[in-house]
């Protein structure tokens, strides 16, 4: 079995040992909080997708490309950040994914985070968005090998889901690390209190797919018919 085979039931065994560990008894694991043991989670699950995007040992031009696509999905949301909830970076996440494949969705993603927030303002709050867009921009990947002629209407669907996914992975970080107590009530109240913004992001994904998204799709395709041919 290759070392990339053991990518997922390695993940999947360490996050849950660290949620067991976290669980019971009363070790050092346990008294954390689930704040930061979530963020260990996650983490763990970064550092796993950025080994396996290593063993692939993609040629240099393709590193180029995603880190160019990764910079300009973070320019994009440097951008639109006055605008409350309009992320351009998860249009762009999905598109690469939808072309280049799941690791190279996961990595314009997760890099548009990193690089964007420092302008943004790195912080706890950073590896969820790593982990966020470049789930995104997997998901694009994994979708465009189910639907090889997903349309615009269907790639519009899949950025209105993801306005939602989102918000919905960044409202894990922020009750676990900041409301007490953690019950289904206080877990109601921090999903509802995002739903606007939730929903902005979500219409402003399927917008930006629906006008650029066809154009953007084409123009990439002709970028990997040439990393191809190289």
């Amino acid at each position: 079995m290759g070392l990339r085979r053991l990518l997922f039931p390695v993940g999947l065994i360490l996050i849950l040992a660290l949620l067991v560990a976290g669980s019971i008894g009363n070790g050092l694991l346990a008294r954390q909080g689930w704040g930061l043991l979530t963020t260990e989670m996650v983490l763990v699950s970064l550092a796993l997708f950025y080994w396996s995007f290593e063993q692939r040992q993609a040629p240099s031009r393709e590193i180029a490309l995603i880190a160019t696509l990764g910079t300009l999905a973070a320019v994009g949301r440097v951008a639109f950040a006055a605008l409350p909830g309009i992320q351009p970076t998860t249009f762009l996440a999905i598109i690469s994914g939808l072309v280049f494949g799941p690791q190279a969705g996961f990595m314009v993603g997760s890099t548009a985070a990193l690089v964007s927030n420092f302008f943004l303002g790195q912080g706890p709050w950073t590896p969820w968005q790593m982990f966020a867009w470049g789930l995104a921009g997997a998901s694009g990947g994994w979708l465009g090998k189910l639907f090889p002629r997903l349309g615009r209407n269907g790639l519009a669907g899949m950025g209105l889901i993801w306005g939602y996914w989102f918000g919905w992975i960044m409202n894990i970080w922020s009750w676990t690390a900041f409301i007490q107590p953690l019950n289904w009530q206080s877990f109601v109240a921090t999903y509802a209190a995002s739903f606007w913004f939730d929903t902005l992001h979500a219409f402003g994904n399927a917008g930006f797919c629906l006008l650029f998204g066809e154009t953007l799709i084409k123009a990439l395709l002709r970028f990997r018919r040439r990393l191809k041919t190289a």
